[in-house]
């Protein structure tokens, strides 16, 4: 490119080079933005000639940046993340002036608790509408840094809590998933050790950490984990419990909201519980958030008073 040379940089074509990155294949790019393969190409070709320099190795399977496409990328991605941000803001600006409140969620998160927390905060402020919005397991945190939603309910472990705030809201045991003819599968509980040379179920979506927390690596028997099939929702995860090719370690949670005729699920004696918590930007002091971090208080409030009595 040369020097000097004043580029309007339009974020529709960057976005499309990311997609071509990250999908490592031009027609993948293309369906996950809903173009045609040939509207694509001609898309990077327009963006390659405003900055005068070649971005994509088009002669690797998959396709790769050329160092310059590196460099452009590396720098291209923090001007999407601000300029994403910036229309959260907005967006949150908005929501918030109109009484609405997003609350995110992955599969079963709190189970009949997230509820109470709704019921809650409308009894609180009552013009307040909750908008649940289920989230991916990678994106429990990260939606609530960039605005997507306000609030999300979240499970360990977190990698990044950075200008984030975390409210416990319970624990919840943790259970193994496992096919129906397994030879664990009519014990009233297991140990780890019970799931020693058991392959875990994988994600190559979310955090290695965030994978091998669930799993329980390193097992304290000193044998290591490890790992089948790649699975990223809880109805993939299922099948491939049922068809034995893994098992899965899960919250318990997940028993009242998913059923699989081919699998059970079976309480784990030797393995901390997972902490259920109200994750929210730590500046953020809406009236509507504030709500949320007080209804979320008085769950685990009524929560902690139930066990107390139980016990």
């Amino acid at each position: 490119m040369t020097e000097g040379v004043d580029v309007d940089l339009n974020l529709h074509l960057v976005r499309y080079l990311v997609a071509v990155v990250d999908e490592g294949h031009l027609g993948r790019a293309a369906a996950r933005l809903y173009v045609s393969g040939p509207a694509l190409s001609k898309q990077i070709r327009t963006l390659e000639h405003k900055l005068g320099a070649e971005l994509l190795d088009r002669s690797t399977h998959p396709l790769v940046p050329t160092e310059a496409g590196r460099r452009f990328l590396a720098e291209a991605r923090v001007a999407l993340d601000a300029a994403d941000r910036a229309v959260a803001a907005v967006e949150a600006h908005g929501r918030a002036a109109a009484g609405v409140v997003r609350l995110g969620f992955m599969t079963a998160a709190t189970g009949t608790h997230t509820r109470r927390i709704i019921e809650l905060v409308q009894r609180d402020v009552p013009a307040a509408s909750v908008q649940l919005v289920q989230l991916p397991w990678p994106d429990q945190a990260d939606a609530v840094r960039a605005g997507t939603v306000d609030a999300s309910l979240v499970r360990p472990p977190v990698a990044d809590t950075d200008g984030l705030r975390l409210d416990g809201v319970r624990l919840e045991p943790r259970v193994v998933a496992l096919p129906r003819g397994h030879r664990l599968a009519a014990r009233a509980v297991v140990e780890l050790a019970d799931l020693d040379g058991e392959p875990h179920a994988n994600d190559d979506r979310t955090d290695e950490q965030w994978v091998r927390w669930w799993a329980c690596d390193p097992r304290p028997s000193g044998v290591p984990v490890t790992y089948g099939p790649t699975v990223h929702t809880m109805d993939e995860l299922l099948e491939v419990v049922a068809a034995g090719a893994a098992v899965a370690i899960t919250g318990s949670s997940v028993v009242d909201s998913v059923r699989h005729p081919e699998v059970v699920f079976v309480p784990i004696a030797d393995v901390e519980p997972c902490p259920i918590s109200l994750c929210t930007r730590s500046a953020d002091r809406s009236p509507l958030v504030e709500a949320l971090r007080r209804a979320v208080h008085a769950v685990r409030t009524a929560i902690e008073a139930e066990a107390l009595v139980d016990g």
